[in-house]
């Protein structure tokens, strides 16, 4: 079973999350996105969240999520789908560079693949970024761009998809 867990920030996505594999004996929690070790404010939010987690959960965070997600041996939550992309375009250049988008697809079709073949329970967080309004900055279309394709390819092979919003299940 693969569950993609879509919202807007701070709708209770990834509380939803964690709440789906409540009754697991054992989960990987990955962290795959870039760490900012200047940003008080997202320490904060780390924090809070390793809170919540049991203490019998394992955390990886690694940014080649790919690769974790081919090497899990039982079921995890990836949380969540939007750092792990602000990573690889951070890796990329992409806020400023060119020629960037055949490597980043790569990337986002291996992720795909690696989700789609996996045996194991798979639960992913991501933000949605199809209601607002178009960016006015570059970086900010870039950003809600790839995230909507990455989004769609990544639900195309869930077997559910939850949109939660203040709180609130809405199985798509």
């Amino acid at each position: 079973m693969k569950t993609l867990v879509t919202g807007g920030i701070r709708s209770g996505k990834s509380r939803c999350a964690e709440e789906l594999l409540a009754d697991a004996a054992r989960v990987t929690y990955v962290a795959p996105g870039p760490r900012w070790p200047d940003d008080d404010e997202w320490r904060a939010r780390v924090a809070s969240h390793r809170e919540r987690r049991p203490p019998h959960w394992r955390t990886v965070e690694n940014q080649d999520l790919a690769e974790v997600l081919t090497d899990l041996t039982g079921p995890a939550l990836i949380d969540c789908l939007n750092t792990w992309l602000t990573g690889q375009l951070d890796d990329l250049n992409a806020w400023s560079g060119t020629g960037w988008e055949d490597t980043l697809t790569e990337r986002i079709d291996a992720v795909v693949a690696a989700w789609a073949t996996s045996a194991q329970r798979l639960v992913a967080v991501t933000n949605e970024v199809g209601l607002g309004l178009v960016s006015e900055h570059r970086s900010g279309r870039i950003f809600t761009d790839w995230l909507g394709i990455l989004n769609q390819q990544i639900a195309a092979v869930s077997d559910d998809v939850i949109l939660v919003v203040a709180g609130r299940r809405l199985h798509l």
